[in-house]
């Protein structure tokens, strides 16, 4: 077969892991040959490739990012866009894609599979937040990457007596910022799962000081307060119809000294959590996924997903994986409130 192969959405660390599983156990073992189309969905959607050997991915394991660039593109929002994709797949002799992407990359394929395009997902996205698969790669290294940052934010804490805030991302799931806050010995954690209240959050703030010790705050860019709290900003929308997020931290910081009289500065991490080199857990991850996503297309397992069960890599439906997203559940916020204030 000749196979596609794109990566879509946010950059994440693992995604040269991936595409380097791929093309190696593609190319050996079953003699295969691979097209890499650049920038997720615009690739197939203007024919533009890239060659994808095994000399094209060599050294690539350790790198963030992906060799095959990304974008948010959305084809489904063409006016024929997915017959220029069939169009583009047939006259490149393409018989089958590999898909790797988080909700909406996934949710792209789910629809081109509707449309009998020949297609296997692999999932990828540092929120953690697709149904179907117990952990996504990048996930892991997002969390140490913010947890090492909240590591580092508790020195300047104390030294400086102030409330500090640590903004990650989390548009509508909250696993980075309670990995993350849990690891860095957070005092309070924000997830959009949980609407908060800023005066108990004021609460919490003041009880670490009255203890000598100075709050860290981890919140996550899509928590928000109960309604009518606090106002909030709403930004322009994406191509799959998300608002551009960010600013939460900085609205935190205000109301924690306007009601509590403490300073308070915020610290937003944005695009640190995704780039660099991934960890040593996103790499066995990526690669076991990129292993198992080329023996699927080899199988005519089209139309699936890969996806880890506790230490298995298994085949998921892509209805299934992209039916809803995985956020964090109550008994989970629960065990972190214990360490609240």
């Amino acid at each position: 077969m000749r196979i596609g192969v794109l990566t879509g959405g946010g950059d994440c660390p693992g995604l040269n892991a991936v595409i380097r599983a791929v093309v190696r156990k593609g190319v050996s073992v079953y003699g295969h040959e691979f097209v890499g189309f650049r920038d997720g969905w615009r690739g197939p959607l203007e024919g533009d490739t890239m060659p994808l050997d095994i000399q094209a991915v060599r050294g690539i394991l350790p790198r963030g990012g992906t060799i095959l660039g990304s974008s948010r593109t959305n084809p489904i929002k063409i006016d024929g866009g997915v017959d220029r994709i069939k169009e583009n797949l047939a006259a490149g002799g393409v018989d089958a894609l590999i898909a790797i992407g988080g909700e909406d990359t996934l949710g792209v394929a789910k629809q081109l599979w509707d449309r009998e395009v020949k297609v296997v997902g692999v999932p990828k996205t540092i929120d953690n937040d697709l149904s179907g698969t117990d952990y996504t790669f990048g996930f892991d290294t997002a969390v140490n990457i913010a947890t090492e940052a909240i590591d580092r934010l508790h020195t300047t804490a104390e030294s400086h007596h102030r409330a500090l805030i640590c903004e990650v991302m989390g548009r509508h799931a909250g696993w980075i910022a309670l990995h993350a806050g849990m690891a860095g010995g957070a005092n309070v954690i924000l997830i959009p799962e949980k609407p908060f209240d800023i005066d108990r959050v004021c609460e919490y703030v003041e009880s670490r000081f009255r203890t000598r010790y100075s709050p860290i705050i981890v919140v996550a860019e899509g928590a928000h307060p109960i309604e009518g709290q606090m106002t909030l900003q709403t930004g322009e929308l994406d191509s799959f119809g998300h608002v551009r997020l960010g600013g939460i931290g900085e609205m935190l910081a205000k109301e924690i000294e306007k009601r509590t009289g403490k300073e308070a500065r915020t610290t937003v991490l944005g695009h640190i959590q995704r780039g660099g080199t991934p960890t040593a857990f996103d790499r066995v991850l990526a690669t076991r996924f990129g292993l198992q996503a080329i023996d699927a297309a080899h199988d005519g397992a089209f139309g699936t997903m890969v996806a880890l069960r506790g230490t298995d890599i298994v085949r998921v439906g892509l209805d299934e994986a992209t039916a809803e997203l995985k956020t964090v559940p109550d008994e989970r916020y629960a065990e972190a409130e214990v360490f609240f204030g």
